[in-house]
């Protein structure tokens, strides 16, 4: 496919502790040149599946300043380095957030959050075999973990009380990934 819109030049408008803005001045087909935003996640991020025994899946609960208000998400959070192997991360988020390791960790799914103007990536991991432990929170974190049914979880997705991206994903994939292993 013929690349029809080119980027011209990207600017740094502001360089965040976790993302960088841009402006990017865009050529169009017709030869017209727009100014877009980009917003660079330059770390990407792991977020987990956690699923006990019981088959209840740990959530965190947590204050978002995006939304002004608490959410209800997957243990997640961005990779130490760019270079940072996901798997890792996610492992390490689990033990911060939720207190708890994994005997086995196994790659659900990849994704990009906000492909219209940003380049984060997160990938979810399945965790099993979990053993509880001690969180280890960062500074800025004030989390309270919570186990819910996957049916539950799925039920708040649809009601649109579970509206993190990668917490949707997440969960949905998992519901799938059940229900096919059963059938």
């Amino acid at each position: 496919m013929e690349q029809k819109i080119r980027r011209i030049k990207r600017v740094l408008e502001h360089k965040g502790a976790i993302l960088d803005i841009y402006s990017d001045y865009m050529e169009l087909p017709n030869g017209k040149v727009e100014k877009w935003d980009f917003v660079s996640h330059r770390k990407g991020a792991a977020a987990v599946v956690a699923v006990r025994d019981d088959g209840k899946i740990l959530m965190v609960r947590q204050y978002r300043n995006a939304l002004e208000r608490e959410t209800l998400e997957l243990p997640a959070g961005a990779r130490d380095s760019a270079a940072e192997d996901t798997r890792i991360c996610a492992m390490r988020e689990l033990e911060e957030e939720t207190g708890y390791r994994c005997d086995s960790l196994e790659k659900l799914l990849s994704l990009r959050t906000t492909v219209a103007f940003c380049d984060e990536f997160v990938d979810v991991y399945l965790a099993s075999g979990l053993k509880a432990g001690e969180q280890h929170f960062d500074d800025a974190e004030d989390i309270v973990v919570e186990a819910y049914e996957p049916e539950e979880l799925c039920a708040m997705i649809y009601e649109g009380r579970l509206q993190d991206s990668k917490t949707v994903a997440g969960i949905l994939a998992y519901c799938n990934r059940e229900k096919h292993r059963l059938d």
